[in-house]
């Protein structure tokens, strides 16, 4: 007898089935007893009588993950016991044998199959592979297997070869802490695992393959968030030759992106070809090098207009060297008291000093933000503590430059632009979550370009901003001539929904232009031949322009999934802590392994 899958037995009425399976829950009913057993495909109920000798005697000792293979004649349900919240609700199993084919230890929580689980995650990641059996992790396994084998078809489909590249390599500066392996061959030496495959693509290149691509792990050992996995991760690596401007790559893999959204996903694309946003003026309107444009609220700098005000906290900043920019909220005045006054407390935890603001309300109508004692008076409308402070040319510069209309609300910073950039940032992405602006359905895709190639460290010294092997816009004369400030790459980043996907970039491929690159940072030549001396010297050798990206596998399904925790879309992740609480990872070794390894611990001391 051919084993049925649960999803199947609606379609089997009349005939003789088997299930496998766990016990999902036991009932007893007056001498009826009923068992859910479930599978990957879902649920099916078996029914069991006394007269049912065998199967009733198995079933009397079934207890919840007991698994089992079921035997029985499918039939139609009672029309009271319809059960219209599964799929095989209309029938059950009469159920003639049983066979236990493993029982199962009390649970250290209950799996509900149909929903999620108020349960800690170290408990859930603890025991994950009774987590995994939760439907909403199985169908999550299910999706990730499906996605990579779309992407897999559709980049075979555009000439893309997929390369494996090695695991165990030599360590490079890359923007993370790499995780070293000690060589027991070769004392006193250290393999490093790879950040990211980025010297064997470009390599690659340099060896004549067109279209490079691999699902590739990676390894860095950075400090966990929602958004990233600790220690490793996966992501679609990829590199095009003769790639030499950003609109290549983009032209070739954007497509990639759309179907992903709308064919996988089911979702909308909020513009197609996504918007090209330069790194400077997404700072500028959003705060953000990732911003959510599925809304507006874009900051307006109002610098110039209020250099003379009275206001102290604005005309302060701006003597100070600063900005005082604005964003105005659509339906803002709306908020309450309350509302405002948490909002203020949450940009001051953001670095701002305070939180100043004006409402737009009609005159008439009874204001959530009524103007209390102290607050000034009313300009037209108009609502706030700071407008005695301000004169007529100043509020209608504020009302004209932000688009602001009755019902709307404004809010200010005003400080250092870094400062306020972050904070103002922040407070959209805030409203946005309070007046329930993210569509789920909708995926605002975005191309950040021209990244500054250096930025100032927390030490004050130049450093890359983001890869180092990217191609300095202007090439070896900017590099000679400008402030390297001022120095923009081709390098940009695919975003989408307030996400970063990827960073990506037009190769530096030119050996004399590298060395100036890294020679700014303060890395010489010796150096840079000892880090990258198979790169330098493949690029001696006639190496085409090429340029590619990586977008993370976990973050684009968390995207196309709308999952917040990037751990629920992982079948076994670390924790909060980079810690393997099912397997106990990180561990200790035992002293003969070390030997073998000639290292000696110094571990500091405890206290």
């Amino acid at each position: 007898m051919q084993r049925t899958l649960s999803l199947e037995t609606p379609k089997k009425i009349g005939h003789d089935v088997s299930v496998s399976g766990w016990v999902n829950s036991r009932r007893d009913h007056g001498g009826v007893i009923f068992i859910d057993v479930r599978d990957h495909t879902g649920i099916v109920q078996l029914a069991i009588h006394p007269d049912a000798t065998g199967a009733f005697a198995v079933a009397d000792k079934l207890r919840d993950e007991f698994v089992i293979t079921a035997t029985g004649k499918v039939i139609d349900r009672s029309p009271e016991t319809i059960n219209k919240n599964i799929p095989t609700g209309a029938i059950e199993i009469l159920t003639s044998e049983i066979l236990l084919l493993n029982s199962s230890k009390p649970l250290p929580f209950p799996i509900a199959f149909a929903d999620d689980q108020n349960v800690g995650e170290d408990i859930r990641l603890k025991y994950r592979f009774l987590d995994l059996r939760r439907e909403k992790m199985q169908k999550m396994l299910v999706k990730r297997h499906k996605m990579i084998k779309y992407i897999r078809d559709w980049m075979d489909g555009q000439g893309f070869i997929e390369i494996t590249t090695p695991i165990l390599t030599s360590s490079s500066p890359e923007g993370a802490r790499d995780f070293l392996v000690p060589s027991r061959l070769h004392p006193g030496k250290f393999y490093a695992l790879p950040q990211a495959p980025q010297q064997f693509k470009q390599l690659l290149m340099v060896g004549g393959v067109p279209k490079y691509f691999q699902i590739a792990p990676c390894f860095r050992d950075e400090d966990p968030r929602a958004d990233r996995s600790p220690g490793e991760f996966y992501q679609l690596d990829l590199e095009i030759a003769f790639a030499d401007r950003d609109e290549t790559v983009f032209q070739e893999l954007e497509p990639l992106f759309i179907k992903l959204t709308e064919d996988f996903a089911g979702k909308k694309c909020m513009q197609k070809p996504f918007p090209r946003l330069p790194y400077l003026q997404a700072m500028e309107e959003y705060g953000s090098d990732r911003p959510d444009l599925r809304f507006g609220m874009k900051m307006v700098d109002l610098t110039d207009d209020l250099r003379d005000t009275k206001f102290s906290v604005f005309g302060n900043a701006i003597k100070n060297g600063g900005v005082v920019k604005a964003i105005c909220c659509q339906g803002g005045a709306k908020l309450t008291r309350s509302q405002i006054d948490e909002l203020t407390e949450f940009v001051k935890k953001e670095g701002a000093g305070g939180l100043a603001y004006i409402v737009l309300d009609n005159v008439n109508s009874s204001s959530p933000l009524p103007l209390g004692e102290g607050q000034g008076e009313g300009h037209a409308g108009l609502r706030s503590p700071i407008l005695k402070f301000l004169s007529p040319d100043e509020i209608s510069a504020i009302t004209s430059k932000t688009n602001s209309a009755q019902g709307d609300i404004i809010f200010f910073g005003a400080d250092q632009k870094d400062i306020v950039n972050k904070v103002l940032g922040k407070l959209r992405d805030k409203l946005a979550d309070i007046f329930g602006l993210k569509d789920p359905g909708l995926m605002a895709w975005a191309w950040i370009t021209d990244f500054p190639m250096y930025e100032l460290n927390k030490e004050g010294n130049l450093d890359f901003m983001h890869n180092p092997f990217s191609m300095p816009q202007g090439g070896l004369k900017a590099l000679n001539e400008q402030d390297p400030l001022t120095i923009r790459a081709y390098q940009y980043d695919i975003i989408a929904n307030g996400l970063e996907l990827s960073s990506g970039a037009i190769r530096n491929y030119n050996p004399e232009i590298m060395y100036k690159a890294f020679e700014l940072v303060g890395y010489s030549k010796e150096v840079v031949d000892e880090k990258f001396g198979a790169m330098i010297r493949a690029f001696e050798y006639g190496a085409p322009p090429h340029g590619g990206f990586a977008p993370g596998i976990d973050r684009l399904l968390m995207l196309l999934e709308n999952e917040p925790n990037i751990r629920e879309v992982i079948a076994f992740p670390k924790n909060g802590s980079a810690e393997d609480v099912m397997m106990g990872a990180p561990g200790t070794v035992e002293e003969k392994q070390l030997k073998e390894l000639h290292i000696k611990l110094d571990l500091p001391k405890k206290k």
